[in-house]
């Protein structure tokens, strides 16, 4: 099985746009020209794009995990193409990722993907923007969430990758105080205050604040928030929500709380 039958899995807004134009691209090349590849009557998830407070929902689109996923990969090549060079171990890091979150066959056929995308120019500010535009800001959160994790990996968090990221989660219009809080998880052992900055607060806040903040966190990262959006974005909200639980026991026990 190739991965035209993984890529074309219950699409929505993807088909269009900066990443419909790479995947038009991808296909192109691995089905002939008679193969009608982009259904005009796609089926829709019930995952409609809501965004946080305050940010209305499109009544013509909405994102479906098959568009999370593609997104996702989408991303992961401009992260892994962003200091122009494709190391063996950034690879081997991409293929655990997609073990751990596809069955053997759907990550088999991830991989087929991304590697396909590692070929293609893509641009990852239009890309981001119409991310944004279509996917709800709690799963936008995760997705800077997984492209962290991977940029990670080894230990080593390149500056070219950082930047990559950085402008990725500028232009899915995420906040920095929330990309701060999600990059801090990174930084356990070089930032004393990384617990705070998990909290989206500072060292001075007061007692009821840590509380207050801990709440708020955790109703912003429960997993119920990317319901629909794909066991690994459900997986990647559900590490955030214990995270902001194991900053808030941090501080606790530094702090002497009750």
């Amino acid at each position: 099985m190739s991965a035209v039958k993984w890529i074309l899995g219950g699409l929505g807004f993807v088909l269009s746009g900066p990443i419909g134009a790479v995947l038009g691209a991808i296909l192109g090349s691995m089905v002939d020209k008679g193969v009608a590849m982009l259904s005009s009557d796609t089926r829709y998830s019930p995952y409609d794009r809501t965004g946080q407070a305050g940010e209305a929902a499109s009544p013509h689109r909405r994102a479906t995990a098959g568009d999370i996923r593609i997104s996702i990969l989408v991303l992961i090549a401009c992260v892994m193409k962003s200091d122009g060079r494709l190391l063996k171990s950034e690879l081997e890091h991409v293929k655990a990722y997609l073990r751990a979150n596809y069955d053997d066959e759907g990550a088999r056929q991830a991989l087929q993907l991304l590697k396909q995308l590692l070929e293609k120019d893509i641009d990852p500010v239009g890309v981001s923007r119409q991310i944004a535009d279509n996917v709800n800001y709690s799963t936008r959160l995760e997705i800077v969430h997984m492209l962290l994790d991977l940029a990670n990996a080894d230990g080593d968090f390149d500056p070219r990758e950082q930047g990559m990221i950085e402008q990725i989660a500028i232009n899915m219009n995420i906040s920095t105080a929330d990309y701060n809080s999600l990059a801090a998880l990174y930084q356990k052992a070089k930032d004393p205050n990384w617990a705070y900055t998990v909290l989206e607060i500072e060292p001075t806040a007061t007692d009821d604040e840590v509380k207050k903040a801990y709440r708020r966190m955790a109703l912003k990262y429960h997993p119920d928030k990317v319901a629909g959006a794909g066991e690994e974005v459900v997986k990647k909200a559900t590490e955030k929500f214990r995270a902001a639980g194991e900053a808030y026991e941090t501080i606790k026990s530094a702090r002497g709380m009750k």
